[in-house]
């Protein structure tokens, strides 16, 4: 996908994300608080989710691009940023949904193994970034991503904690 795609996708996920952490499907009763609520929580995702779904295009500038930064080591330092740090959470979302938007939605897949090894990963149903169709597939495959990380929150964990918290309780579903 393009700037324009992965940036589509990033504030779409951070309003579906915003939804998700704060509303509960079955208590929810609209007010003005529970509004204001849900806002604060996308205002609080938009940046790093962003940030995250804009960063692997870095590689456009140095490196090989969809190789240098596209791959499964770099989410992993974004997985575990958090938890030396404390800060920088929901990045790894945006870097991670950026890998499925280029996997799935663009003709071209992206080096998952770089720099063990510089074989592109795809699914065929991609279409070319410049396609007239490009936004609509973003839009399906980002609906797609939502649906996932809805049922990872209300289903297996919530997703709306720190690193070592959900690592905990992963932990202890095995």
């Amino acid at each position: 996908m393009n700037k324009k795609g992965h940036v589509l996708n990033a504030v779409l996920l951070a309003l579906g994300l915003g939804v998700i952490f704060t509303v509960d499907p079955r208590t929810f009763e609209p007010t003005v608080d529970s509004v204001l609520h849900l806002a604060q929580k996308i205002g609080q995702l938009s940046i790093p989710v962003v940030l995250g779904a804009l960063f692997p295009d870095v590689d456009t500038a140095f490196g090989k691009h969809r190789k240098t930064l596209h791959n499964l080591p770099v989410l992993v330092v974004f997985l575990l940023f958090p938890v030396f740090f404390e800060n920088l959470y929901f990045v790894w979302i945006g870097v991670a949904t950026h890998y499925v938007l280029d996997m799935v939605g663009s003709k071209r897949g992206i080096a998952l193994f770089y720099p063990l090894s510089s074989q592109e990963y795809d699914l065929p149903t991609g279409v070319a970034t410049s396609s007239k169709h490009a936004d609509v597939v973003t839009v399906v495959i980002t609906t797609a991503e939502l649906a996932v990380l809805a049922g990872v929150h209300y289903y297996l964990f919530s997703l709306d904690v720190s690193m070592a918290d959900a690592a905990a309780s992963i932990g202890s579903m095995i």
